[in-house]
């Protein structure tokens, strides 16, 4: 990958023009500087819960830890780049340090034309809770602090005139073309169109194995006040991770697989209500055709009680291997149920953001509950808060390996 940006940079350094642009660009520097701690208390229920109950060393459960995360930026002749060093340490383990560049990437500027070649974000679709045409960066959306994501390989074209923009991009062009989800080859494109009040946007992507998919978008600013906004998208096929289908009983391997879901459905509705004094009211629903669908939602709870079950016939330790095999859908990105309904209270007054958002999940009523709060001085930033997981036992997001998580985190920017 690194490899890639840097052919990338050598080539966009020799396209015409490229070496007067160099000659006027001068070089920027910046970054930040954030130490970050995080309180997470370990879910007593769920099945990561009940294998830890039954032998402690088959899962890790969820651990309070402490980190410090310093992001470096550099741009200049053509060439960006950021670069994030971490170090992290979990309670009673040592500390794990780690690099990567968010970004490495050259680019042109030819009127009109705009060139990009490297390691680039590339963040399409107008949803804030959830974005089913990010067809090229797929974030991970509502984290509990803001990072900058970890952009992909990629060659990009852009056009611009006063009112449309059109984008071609190929994405992880080196990568294997059997590579999964976000790392899969693709060709992508949007197209976008200013008319009025109104954005529109459309969207297509032909992946290596996932084949194509097409999608559209809108965003309206209907008064001063109100905004709206929609997507929706199709796709031939979807990565996810699905059960064997003749899993049953216990097992010596683990019964999760990859697989392609076929002919998925993704769309959101959503709007945005801000007043003069900024208090602002998002609301978001949408359907993920991608995510576990109702019968593998029973299937997967009904395993869970047949090794219970197994669990006082003996045989401890194979069923607490099953039952933490029974985690790994819960550990998705995206979207762990189809049905969601998304609410964002939020208030900016002079620097401070108070935040309570909720995520609602109305098939088995399980919710996600954060409340934040942030400061943002001229080069400090203090923010903390609390997410809270739970409903009914058997609803997934109260089945979660953590039940709450505390955060606190003072940012220094240079």
């Amino acid at each position: 990958m690194l490899r890639f940006a840097i052919l990338m940079t050598a080539l966009m350094s020799a396209l015409p023009g490229g070496a007067a642009m160099a000659q006027d660009a001068l070089p920027q520097l910046s970054g930040q500087v954030r130490l970050q701690w995080d309180d997470v208390q370990a879910n007593t229920a769920g099945p990561l819960a009940a294998s830890h109950a039954l032998q402690s060393s088959i899962a890790d459960l969820p651990t309070s830890g402490a980190t410090l995360q310093t992001e470096l930026r550099a741009s200049g002749k053509g060439i960006t780049g950021v670069l994030t060093l971490q170090q992290q340490r979990d309670d009673g383990q040592a500390t794990d340090s780690n690099a990567w560049f968010n970004e490495l990437y050259a680019s042109h500027d030819a009127g009109a034309w705009q060139f990009s070649a490297g390691k680039k974000i590339v963040a399409w679709d107008v949803g804030y809770g959830y974005r089913p045409n990010d067809m090229v960066q797929q974030e991970t959306r509502r984290t509990l602090i803001s990072n900058t994501p970890e952009g992909r390989p990629l060659l990009l074209a852009e056009h611009f005139t006063d009112n449309t923009a059109w984008s071609l991009v190929w994405v992880n062009p080196t990568a294997s073309s059997d590579t999964w989800g976000a790392q899969e080859p693709a060709l992508a494109a949007r197209l976008y169109q200013r008319s009025g009040a109104a954005d529109w946007y459309g969207f297509a992507r032909v992946g290596a194995h996932t084949g194509g998919s097409l999608g559209a978008a809108l965003a309206w600013v209907a008064t001063d006040a109100l905004e709206l906004h929609s997507s929706l998208r199709y796709a031939e096929r979807v990565d996810s991770t699905v059960m064997r289908p003749t899993a049953s009983g216990l097992l010596t391997s683990n019964p999760w697989q990859l697989a392609s879901v076929p002919h998925v459905a993704q769309w959101l509705l959503g709007g945005t209500w801000t007043n003069e004094s900024q208090l602002s009211l998002l609301f978001e629903a949408w359907w993920d055709g991608s995510a576990p669908s109702d019968a593998q939602w029973q299937t997967w709870s009904a395993r869970n009680r047949q090794l219970s079950s197994l669990a006082d016939l003996g045989a401890s330790a194979a069923v607490a291997g099953n039952l933490a095999w029974q985690t790994q859908i819960l550990g998705t990105d995206t979207n762990l149920q189809r049905r969601n309904l998304y609410l964002r209270l939020s208030w900016d007054h002079e620097g401070w953001q108070p935040t309570l958002d909720l995520l609602y999940h109305p098939l088995d009523g399980g919710r996600m509950v954060t409340a934040a709060l942030l400061y943002k001085g001229n080069r400090v930033q203090v923010q903390g808060g609390l997410r809270q997981y739970g409903g009914p036992a058997q609803s997934v997001l109260a089945q979660l390996p953590t039940r709450r998580q505390a955060y606190l985190a003072l940012t220094w920017v240079f």
